[in-house]
């Protein structure tokens, strides 16, 4: 049975901040999420945009918005982003030296209202956050190391969702599996057969001369 599939476009190919809100605004009706990638600099090399820039993109269009933070302190900046308007709010697990601190995240997130999202980067071990996955609705799993677009997706990121996927269904889990990296319609079937609920993508859709028609591509995958 087909599954459905849920495409969210990032924003990151856009470096222009008064064109990311207008390119938010040509997806509505078409991507199921926006995909807000946060930047501080110093988690990730690269800088983006902040909260202001997500309140202005959910003041100006309908669609939910899925907000990934790559910064060193998401603690203090998870209030603040679901008042702009996460649907969504993902955090790093690599970010939290303390983990008690990530659990207190983990917790601030859904006592805001946001669904909540933990992250991996590619060399972190999935064995190391299995104890978290009981109390999140959803897993992202990058299939590149995080900070740059346009970057090819790593080939192991398949069996590491198989992984994932296998361990929620064996402990009747419901989080969804989201892959975020180097998404296109070579590798999306795979993905998606593998276990992956919502696609995220940049650079695919973002180049396309018929964005619809690309994120249609994948949805249709």
């Amino acid at each position: 049975m087909k599954r459905n599939v849920a495409i969210s476009v990032s924003t990151d190919p856009v470096h222009e901040l008064d064109e990311v809100v207008d390119y938010a605004k040509s997806l509505q009706g078409q991507a199921d999420f926006i995909h807000c990638d946060i930047m501080d600099g110093k988690f990730v090399p690269n800088k983006t945009y902040d909260e202001q820039v997500v309140e202005s993109i959910n003041q100006s269009c309908l669609t939910m918005l899925d907000v990934h933070l790559m910064v060193s302190e998401p603690l203090g900046k998870i209030e603040s982003y679901v008042r702009a308007g996460a649907n969504i709010l993902t955090i790093h697990y690599e970010a939290f030296e303390d983990k008690e601190q990530l659990v207190k995240a983990l917790k601030l997130i859904r006592k805001c209202g946001g669904l909540v999202g933990l992250s991996i980067k590619p060399e972190t071990p999935f064995a190391e956050v299995k104890l978290y996955c009981y109390d999140i609705d959803l897993i992202l799993v990058m299939g590149v190391e995080p900070g740059s677009s346009g970057q090819k997706l790593l080939p192991r990121t398949i069996e590491r969702i198989k992984k994932i996927a296998s361990f929620r269904q064996a402990n009747s889990l419901n989080f969804k599996i989201e892959v975020d990296g180097g998404v296109n319609p070579e590798n999306a079937p795979m993905l998606i057969d593998a276990g992956a609920d919502m696609l995220v993508s940049g650079s695919y859709v973002y180049k396309a001369r018929d964005r619809v028609s690309a994120i249609e591509t994948l949805r249709g995958l």
